[in-house]
């Protein structure tokens, strides 16, 4: 049930409430997005709401990173072994993962700069959209947020800053990619170990190549929660702008441009 209903006569809607989460349009930096892509291919098609995309270049990329070993041939060029880098690198694999990782660069820098395109137009129409979403399940509304509050679950587990706003396809789906980093990696036992002093047990037991896809998890959802929560306090106050603007400002009310108002 929503408090209102898309009857599909403007050509572009700047944002759409769901029982699921907040989808909307706003302006992006097409670098910063190709960026996140880079960083992880999905997490930029993600940030930009295309989530089939982005989970399907994602599940990619942890399928044929682990079958090519690129996580491990990037240790090795970190410590200067580039021997051994070459030697740990299955081609077969290889050359399936370059083209895929460069097309998710590539097809997050378009997309951004094409929703920045359609986001300029919508706003010049300002079509009404729901605000409010009441279904058998869930609840979701629009509404102001802390930003620094859902950077700090994030920080505490990624997925946990988004529940926090209510994106939940993007939050299951960060939790349960997580938990399966978490278990491959064994990092979880590693820190256990750790604080039991003892050191080279624990380097023994972590799974590098599983490990270093956390800290790229970590980033994205803390920096995804952050921007998500931001631009919803602003769709929130343009809604409750135009509300307020349409059901009580006078019709005789205007300010001719220029004009200071005291």
């Amino acid at each position: 049930m929503n408090n209102y209903t898309n009857d599909n006569t403007a050509r572009r809607y700047k944002a759409h409430v769901s029982t699921l989460g907040t989808t909307q349009l706003h302006l992006r930096n097409p670098y910063i997005i190709a960026w996140w892509s880079a960083a992880f291919p999905g997490f930029g098609h993600m940030l930009l709401s295309k989530y089939l995309r982005g989970y399907a270049l994602f599940i990619w990329e942890v399928f044929v990173n682990i079958k090519a070993h690129v996580n491990y041939a990037m240790i090795y060029s970190f410590q200067g072994n580039i021997d051994m880098a070459k030697e740990v690198l299955d081609t077969r694999w290889l050359l399936m993962y370059i083209p895929v990782y460069l097309f998710g660069i590539w097809d997050s820098y378009r997309t951004t700069v094409d929703m920045n395109k359609i986001y300029l137009l919508a706003e010049r129409e300002e079509h009404r959209f729901n605000s409010f979403s009441l279904g058998a399940l869930e609840i979701n509304y629009l509404d102001k947020r802390n930003p620094i509050m859902a950077c700090m679950w994030s920080l505490f587990i990624p997925g946990l800053g988004q529940l926090y706003i209510h994106r939940i396809l993007t939050s299951f789906f960060v939790i349960v990619s997580l938990v399966v980093f978490y278990y491959y990696s064994s990092v979880q036992e590693a820190i256990v170990l750790l604080f039991l002093g003892k050191v080279k047990e624990a380097t023994s037991v972590i799974k590098p190549e599983w490990l270093l896809f956390i800290p790229s998890h970590y980033g994205f959802a803390v920096y995804d929660s952050y921007i998500n929560t931001v631009e919803n306090n602003n769709l929130f106050d343009k809604d409750l702008r135009n509300h307020l603007k349409e059901n009580y400002q006078s019709k005789s009310f205007y300010i001719q441009k220029g004009q200071k108002v005291k």
